[in-house]
This record gives C-alpha cells, structure tokens and sequence, in this order.
C-alpha cells in the first residue's frame, strides 16, 4: 500500500510541476515578441499573425514559420508587485518630527 502512495505522490508531484497551461498576453507583447524574434534571428519576414486560445492572444507566429506560444506551470504562482509607498507633501508638511 506505501508503495501505491509512493508512486502516487511522485506521480503528483511531476504533473504539477510539468503541467502548463496557456498564459494570455497583450496585443502589443505579442508584437514586441516578434520584433526581438526579428532582430536575434536576422529574419526577413514582413507579417506575423497571432495565436488565439479562447479568445485571448497566447503567443504569435512569424511568416518565417517562428512559433511563440506562452506558457507558465498550472501551480505557478503570480510574482509579488514591487511597490513602494507614497509620501504625500501633506504628510511631509505637518510631521513635527522628521521621519527616517
């Protein structure tokens, strides 16, 4: 029966981590895409056309026969968001002490 458990586990475990769904960009990251395709590669080609999953624009393919589709792992999760905070002039203004 541990053994079953082991298998299933580790089973888990790789499907998680391997699994990958389509992640959605914008129009204009799919454009910005080919033109770093463009440039790396020296390609010639004058048209791409999006790729479309669901509705939404999950990569693009280049007249060259480049394909770019975006995927991330099922479990990953979103990246936390850098964001400093604001100081208004107000708050500056009426501190009686200085603040570090």
């Amino acid at each position: 029966m541990s053994l079953l458990w082991s298998c299933f586990a580790v089973y888990a475990i790789w499907y998680l981590t391997s699994a990958k769904h389509y992640a959605p960009i914008s129009f204009a990251e799919a454009r910005m895409l080919w033109k770093i395709h463009k440039l790396n590669i020296k390609c010639n080609a004058r048209k791409w056309r999006e790729i479309r999953r669901g509705g939404k624009t999950v990569g693009f393919e280049c007249e060259c026969g480049y394909k770019h589709i975006q995927k991330r792992p099922i479990v990953a999760n979103m990246p936390a968001p850098n964001v400093q905070p604001q100081i208004s002039m107000f708050d500056k203004l009426h501190t009686p002490y200085k603040s570090t």
